[in-house]
């Protein structure tokens, strides 16, 4: 049974690398908590507003992982958290903990745990499930590996972002939790292709999307969230984004490259990663990835705006 906190271990000094969708809602949970924040982002302009909410606001990676008892990541890819936490380097001390839940590639993990054994931090393998909105709620689903001895040490920080937390393993270098992530994405891009094309093929052949979910209500084909993807698309409600476009794209293209690796080609994401990219090349990585809908479009377009659009 794990020991009962100190005060200290109680209110931990949080860093959180990336303030995105995601990483800014986590920041003010962490904030609402009561633990004292420290934020950085790439753009500086998402992690200013924070400041209003209690955030200390700091102009380097360093700068913001100095002193602090828990590293959290959640930026784009995991180049990109590679790079922060290089900058942020000089700041780090030994027995830090490193939340990483930045999604990222299966391969990617060998060297971020690379990194964390070279500057003595007890690396977290954390990516998480959920949304803008669950993340705004500090409902997300973490799923995550990690020394146990260590784990009542983060324990504040998963209280302030999760309503539920998966452990994988006591390895975080191992990717157990980043292979299990992939493929719930993968399930999620399912849905999300399939919501997009039930509606291009609803209103291509004359039919209102709501007489499908009035047939299929209550059954083994009804499934909460492709109502409510296809009704941002009925809707026209695209921005602002849960989860961008670009974001799913790039999530794609890890899952089919981590089962490539395994001899394994999963035409399905293939698919749905093509559909993104198109969305994306057409200038909508910013908005929720629903809108890769417009892509079963892009053939038939030809400049008089009389087909559908997400929004």
């Amino acid at each position: 049974m794990d020991s009962p906190l100190s005060e200290e271990s109680r209110r931990p000094t949080v860093a959180v690398l990336g303030t995105g969708i995601m990483g800014a809602a986590m920041a003010r949970n962490l904030v609402r908590s009561g633990l004292p924040v420290r934020v950085w982002n790439r753009s500086p302009a998402k992690a200013e507003p924070l400041a209003a909410d209690g955030a200390v606001v700091a102009a380097s990676p360093t700068e913001a992982v100095d002193g602090a008892d828990v590293v959290l990541t959640m930026l784009y890819d995991g180049a990109s958290v590679l790079a922060a936490m290089r900058r942020a380097a000089p700041g780090l001390r030994p027995g830090q903990l490193w939340m990483q839940s930045t999604t990222v590639g299966v391969a990617e993990i060998g060297p971020l745990a690379a990194f964390a054994a070279e500057h003595g931090l007890a690396l977290y393998d954390a990516p998480v499930s959920g949304t803008r909105e669950p993340a705004e709620a500090g409902q997300l689903l973490v799923i995550a590996a990690g020394p146990t001895a260590q784990r009542p040490r983060l324990a504040p920080v998963l209280d302030a972002v999760a309503a539920r937390v998966v452990w994988t393993g006591d390895d975080g270098g191992a990717g157990t939790s980043t292979r299990l992530k992939l493929v719930v994405n993968s399930w999620v891009l399912a849905a999300n292709n399939a919501a997009g094309e039930l509606v291009a093929l609803a209103r291509a052949l004359g039919v209102d999307p709501q007489q499908f979910f009035d047939l299929v209500a209550g059954g083994g084909l009804d499934l909460p969230y492709l109502r409510m993807k296809a009704a941002l698309l009925v809707d026209g409600r695209t921005m602002p984004a849960s989860f961008a476009v670009a974001t799913a794209a790039k999530d794609a293209r890890l899952i089919v490259a981590a089962a490539a690796a395994q001899g394994v080609r999963l035409d399905g994401v293939e698919a749905a990663g093509a559909r993104l990219e198109r969305a994306v090349a057409a200038g909508l990585g910013e908005e929720d990835m629903a809108a890769a809908y417009t892509a079963s479009f892009e053939e038939l377009r030809s400049g008089d705006g009389d087909l559908p659009k997400s929004g």
